[in-house]
């Protein structure tokens, strides 16, 4: 039987959960409260309503119970550090399925793993997905990092299902900074959106970010060529186009199109902070990010400033 433990019952790691236990899995997702309710009503209703618990999906409150060889952690960046030091120690793999960057430590999720659980393999899993599409069964591709080929080539098949296709790296460092980089370009998104700057605006910008997640990418030692698959371009497109996309939401909410959701997770507004700290990058829009999700500048501000910048070749 494949058996696989999720830490974290958000809606994405809900989501996989079922999709994993919908393939045959045997799944344990922890919940760090509302676990009984979850196992009673075999629904997560209050992060991804609507979808069924297959009967393969154990969900637990006792993170001692997370006893398989692979382990799937779905907490927020910002959290991870609350959660490592209590997982029980039994996976010998353990997945990060976060996007961004430590805010105090200036660490990556797996660089996280790496230094709380001292001997396990440490690798990522991320790309252009929602929680509700995966639960539903829509067709979804993402990147699975590992920095040993032949072991991710092993947890490749034992993660895929008919509609969650993985695709294989061994570039950790490109696959997280393209999950994490996205966020902050999608924060400028919705803000060029909400303040109805158009469409065209967003294009640019969306071209412009790209090139600054490149270039910081290669100051942190990421192959390029990842950074135009699915975890960075891919999920750049998404996140930058939709409004089930958190931080393209909170985007719009600094632009004044929307209400600010105080609950929300919005990786994006720690890691733009994080890159802003930084002097030696040449990151315009992440600064900007920064700036306006500290209440620092306006929305009108910002892109006064942008458009300002000097004319170059690109």
């Amino acid at each position: 039987m494949n058996r696989v433990d999720i830490a974290g019952a958000g809606a994405f790691g809900t989501a996989l959960a079922i999709t994993l236990a919908r393939a045959g899995a045997e799944v344990t997702l922890w919940a760090r409260a509302g676990a009984s309710e979850m196992q009673a009503a075999r629904e997560n209703t209050r992060r991804l309503p609507g979808h069924r618990f297959p009967d393969g999906l154990r969900v637990t409150g006792e993170i001692a119970d997370l006893m398989a060889d692979v382990l799937l952690i779905a907490v927020p960046t910002q959290k991870l550090h609350e959660v490592l030091p209590i997982l029980p120690g039994h996976a010998g793999t353990v997945i990060s399925c976060a996007k961004g960057i430590h805010l105090t430590t200036g660490l990556s999720p797996c660089q996280l793993i790496s230094r709380d659980l001292p001997g396990v393999a440490a690798g990522v899993l991320t790309g252009p997905s929602f929680a509700v599409d995966i639960a539903a069964g829509l067709p979804t591709a993402l990147t699975l990092a590992l920095p040993d080929d032949t072991q991710g080539a092993a947890l490749q098949d034992r993660l895929s299902s008919p509609a969650l296709r993985l695709y294989r790296s061994t570039d950790l460092v490109g696959a997280e900074l393209g999950g994490a980089l996205k966020n902050v370009i999608a924060i400028a998104a919705g803000a060029v959106m909400g303040a109805g700057l158009g469409e065209s605006a967003r294009a640019a910008l969306m071209a412009r970010g790209f090139a600054e997640m490149r270039r910081v990418a290669a100051f942190r030692g990421a192959q390029d060529d990842t950074l135009a698959g699915l975890s960075g371009f891919g999920d750049l497109v998404l996140t930058c186009t939709s409004d089930k996309s958190r931080n393209y939401r909170h985007g719009q909410a600094l632009a004044g199109a929307r209400p600010l959701d105080p609950a929300a997770t919005v990786e994006g507004a720690a890691t733009a902070q994080e890159l802003s700290a930084h002097a030696e990058l040449d990151t315009p829009i992440a600064d900007a990010v920064a700036a306006l999700c500290q209440g620092r500048v306006s929305v009108q501000d910002v892109m006064a400033e942008l458009l300002n910048r000097p004319l170059k070749q690109e």
